[in-house]
């Protein structure tokens, strides 16, 4: 979907080079995407924001509340205002958002061409659900109960976390749940398409009220504030909770990767530290969470009932890398509870 006839064109071009892939409908209007959605039943759709009629936050919901199906956002990198939006788009059930192939003598054309493909190939198999009208991240109240079992360090330091497919509603919805100012930072790796990360961050801010920022080199991590690692680097944390940030080679195939985040924490944070793996594809981080785990460290991973895809958090959980599992809203309660002073006393 694209009010573009040549984005329609240079999409269509792209997506049919590959053997398994058919376009078996293009719409140029919000109104035109939602009835193809329920006519051709395509197995993905790609979506543009800006349209003449319904933009592509609208027309998403209505598709994901008539007939769901996933959805990617494919949008210019060029406008903020237009990458806000279009997490406004994923808010109502698309699950990621990517960057419009530029014009074919560009030189990023080839990359962003390679990671449409990818994307659609990838998400086709995602399994979508309607989504209620009033509600576009499913939550649920905080459950003020949740049972913390073992004992956990009264001096944790920071909060790591790393997500894929399905993270940005995932995040919103934790820290929508999280009331007041946070007494610890909380530092996060999400895998995206480049040059979405600030609009991520923007559009978080907007919707939780909670501060988010992009993490800085040498930049001191302070409480109450999410940091996002920035494009196409790798992220750390030191003993003193300064961000260190690299270009050194991908890790399955990501950079930034969860893994980088992870072990750094590891290593320098010890005992005194949150690792929590949410929704995504792959397995990246999952190892590095044990090592958390192993010194001491408290691990969590997000349950398979409330994750887009359960890759990240399943490796994870074959490795016996998580203490607990629990839904977002649970995520939240549990963090809820340190803060108040609901664990147990640690070492």
């Amino acid at each position: 979907m694209d009010d573009s006839d040549v984005s329609l064109m240079v999409l269509r071009e792209i997506l049919e080079k590959e053997p398994d892939i058919f376009v078996v409908g293009k719409a140029k209007s919000g109104k035109e995407a939602v009835y193809l959605a329920s006519r051709v039943s395509p197995d993905i759709i790609t979506m543009d924001i800006n349209m003449p009629d319904m933009d592509g936050f609208t027309t998403t919901r209505q598709i994901m509340e008539r007939t769901p199906v996933p959805i990617i956002i494919v949008s210019g990198i060029d406008n903020l205002e237009e990458i806000r939006a279009s997490f406004r788009a994923v808010e109502a059930g698309a699950l990621a958002v990517f960057r419009k192939p530029p014009a074919l003598n560009d030189p990023g054309y080839e990359n962003a061409a390679q990671e449409l493909v990818y994307a659609v190939k990838t998400f086709s198999e995602v399994k979508v659900i309607k989504r209620r009208t009033n509600n576009l991240v499913l939550q649920k109240e905080t459950d003020n109960s949740l049972s913390i079992p073992i004992q956990i360090s009264r001096q944790i330091r920071a909060i790591v976390i790393g997500a894929s497919t399905g993270g940005p509603q995932v995040i919103q919805e934790i820290l929508k749940n999280i009331p007041g100012k946070l007494s610890l930072p909380l530092v996060m790796v999400q895998h995206m398409s480049p040059g979405f990360i600030e609009g991520l961050a923007l559009w978080l801010n907007d919707s939780t009220g909670f501060p988010v920022r992009i993490a800085k080199e040498g930049e001191q991590a302070q409480p109450g504030t999410l940091y996002l690692a920035p494009d196409k680097k790798h992220t750390g944390i030191t003993a003193d909770l300064r961000f260190t940030l690299s270009s050194s080679q991908p890790e399955h195939n990501l950079r930034p990767s969860v893994s980088y985040l992870f072990r750094s924490a590891a290593k320098n944070l010890g005992p005194y530290v949150i690792g929590i793996l949410l929704s995504g594809m792959g397995s990246d981080g999952a190892e590095e969470l044990l090592q958390i785990r192993q010194g001491g460290g408290c691990t969590i991973i997000q349950d398979k009932e409330s994750s887009f895809v359960y890759g990240m958090p399943g490796a994870a959980e074959l490795i016996n890398a998580g203490q607990f599992s629990l839904s977002p809203s649970e995520i939240a309660s549990f963090l809820n509870q340190y803060l108040i002073g609901g664990m147990s006393d640690g070492n």
